[in-house]
């Protein structure tokens, strides 16, 4: 079936200014490289469907609701923080983007597409109460909720963000149907400040939280290894029936605000096993998500990759940026465009096949997380 993107300028909007790393132009970076590279021709797009206050009030407060309505200082609400400032049409784009991914889900879900994208999603820090994290409402959980309502008994949340996707857990720590799976920086250097791998679910749902905290300056291989030696194995054990997925490209580099090292290519490479995933362990019905991503070089290439991805079209890294897009991107940012979608880094990396080293910060990081978790899924966590 053709894949959808769920898209409209609407949703590009979510910005808290020019001076912010949640700045403008960032989706339609994105939007207009796929668009250059061929890219969309493969989708079928359609607009958001439209978001009322009970969408929200699945997974939000209505107290909270009425807050960002306002667009006034409210700082228990975490409304107009330096991290959360206050910007027009606040609550209807934010709304907008929750019924996006809502959209992308139901589209999953009633059968149409295996395959569903809302590069503008990816809102996982929103806690029920409260602004957090550059995130005013929570896309993924909304939907997640949406799809609770509508039968859905096992569903799975990759979030592959360099910060932990601590809201999305949050709201579901209790509950079995619900699968969060979180590979990011350690807690004790980055934001939230959650996302321990002994953080593995609530009473009566243990082994429905998987955290892998990985060590700061981890680059591509060992994240790539890291990967490999949990998610498939939780995802397995839980068979789930949709799986949503959050693309944050801030583990890059050249990211501002994170200390973790991949590169353009490890981060398609990252896309590429997540669909295999979708495909081995969720009859192939994928919901794709973006998220964070600060670097103005990276963000617009990076989620290009994921719609190539999600298209069943990857793109060579050794490809050109077209001249086209170029211009686009030095008139929205200035400076100089990018030149190529790849860093020019090999994704070759070993597996847990090659054994552990109990000295490795990186290994520690994977064996936390299997001792921590695996018991708990009925699985030998090899150590």
């Amino acid at each position: 079936m053709k894949p959808h993107l769920v898209h409209g300028e609407g949703l590009a909007e979510y910005s808290f200014g020019a001076e912010h790393p949640m700045g403008p132009h960032r989706v339609r970076a994105a939007v207009e490289l796929a668009r250059c590279l061929g890219v969309l021709d493969a989708f079928e797009i359609v607009p958001p469907g439209e978001a009322d206050d009970a969408l929200l009030e699945l997974v939000h407060e209505p107290e909270y609701i009425d807050a960002v309505k306002r667009e006034r200082l409210s700082v228990q609400h975490g409304i107009g923080t330096e991290d959360n400032p206050i910007f027009e049409g606040m609550h209807q784009v934010s709304s907008r983007i929750c019924a996006a991914t809502v959209t992308a889900a139901e589209l999953v879900w009633s059968g149409r597409t295996d395959r569903a994208v809302n590069i503008a999603g990816g809102l996982h820090h929103a806690m029920p109460g409260a602004a957090s994290g550059f995130c005013v409402y929570n896309d993924a959980a909304v939907a997640i909720a949406w799809l609770k309502e509508r039968g859905a008994e096992r569903i799975a949340y990759l979030d592959i963000d360099a910060h932990h996707g601590d809201g999305v857990q949050q709201m579901f720590y209790d509950d079995p149907s619900v699968m969060t799976v979180s590979i990011h920086e350690s807690p004790i250097h980055l934001f939230p400040g959650t996302g321990f791998a002994t953080e593995t679910g609530g009473s009566g749902a243990r082994g429905s939280a998987v955290n892998i905290a990985l060590p700061a300056i981890t680059e591509d291989a060992d994240w790539l290894r890291a990967f490999g030696a949990v998610v498939p194995d939780v995802l397995e054990a839980f068979a789930p029936e949709i799986i949503i997925t959050q693309h944050g490209c801030d583990a890059h580099r050249l990211d501002p605000l994170t200390d973790l090292r991949l590169s353009l290519d490890g981060l398609a490479e990252s896309y590429r096993l997540v669909a295999d995933l979708a495909d081995a362990h969720a009859c192939g019905r994928w919901v794709a998500i973006g998220g964070g991503g600060y670097s103005r070089e990276v963000v617009g290439r990076a989620w290009a990759h994921l719609l190539g991805v999600v298209a069943g079209q990857p793109i060579d890294p050794a490809t050109p940026t077209p001249q086209e897009w170029r211009e686009m991107y030095v008139a929205k940012f200035g400076g100089t465009a990018p030149t190529g979608m790849g860093d020019g880094c090999s994704t070759e990396h070993d597996t847990i096949d090659f054994g552990f080293n109990p000295a490795s910060r990186l290994d520690q990081a994977i064996i936390a997380t299997r001792r921590a978790v695996y018991p708990e899924l009925g699985m030998d966590p090899g150590f």
